[in-house]
């Protein structure tokens, strides 16, 4: 077999174009089919306990943390998640995400003016998660929760975005 020069580069060139196509193919299809493992995955959307609910008196906005149910050994305390709980009354409770619905920056509660600020951009909402004033589009993201055996219990593993209940 006589190969030139030419002939030889060409092969390796493709050989080369074809090894970074398989390299950058992996990525894509583990995004793609992320939703048929993520499915087999234990731990997605869990009930995680937020503490009794004495924890958290009538008329009242606490902070919160919970543990992310779907843990990597590397996550650290970023698998701490922060939310804002309202105890309406009785077993009626609102629990928000801290994250602004502008650009996601942690919004603070004021207990003197019933409000939640955000210190990025100056929005501001009110205690049941509205919108009050500023740059926000829409109202605070709320987690789904339930009262069991006198412990609030917040569904974990969701995203504080418009594709999960508002």
């Amino acid at each position: 077999m006589n190969l030139s020069r030419r002939s030889f580069l060409v092969n390796v060139g493709i050989g080369l174009n074809a090894l970074v196509g398989a390299v950058l193919a992996v990525p894509i299809v583990r995004y793609v089919l992320s939703p048929v493992s993520r499915g087999r995955r234990p731990g997605y959307d869990s009930w995680v306990s937020l503490g009794p609910v004495e924890q958290f008196p009538a008329g009242e906005t606490r902070f919160a943390t919970y543990r992310n149910p779907v843990v990597n050994p590397w996550d650290g305390e970023t698998a701490t998640i922060a939310c804002w709980v309202r105890h309406v009354a009785g077993d009626t409770f609102q629990v928000f995400a801290v994250n602004c619905a502008h650009l996601g920056c942690p919004v603070r509660w004021f207990a003197q003016s019933r409000l939640f600020m955000c210190p990025c951009h100056g929005g501001a909402y009110y205690e049941d998660g509205s919108r009050a004033s500023g740059p926000p589009p829409r109202a605070l993201f709320q987690y789904e929760y339930q009262v069991r055996d006198g412990q609030l219990w917040v569904l974990g593993g969701q995203l504080p975005t418009l594709s999960g209940p508002v």
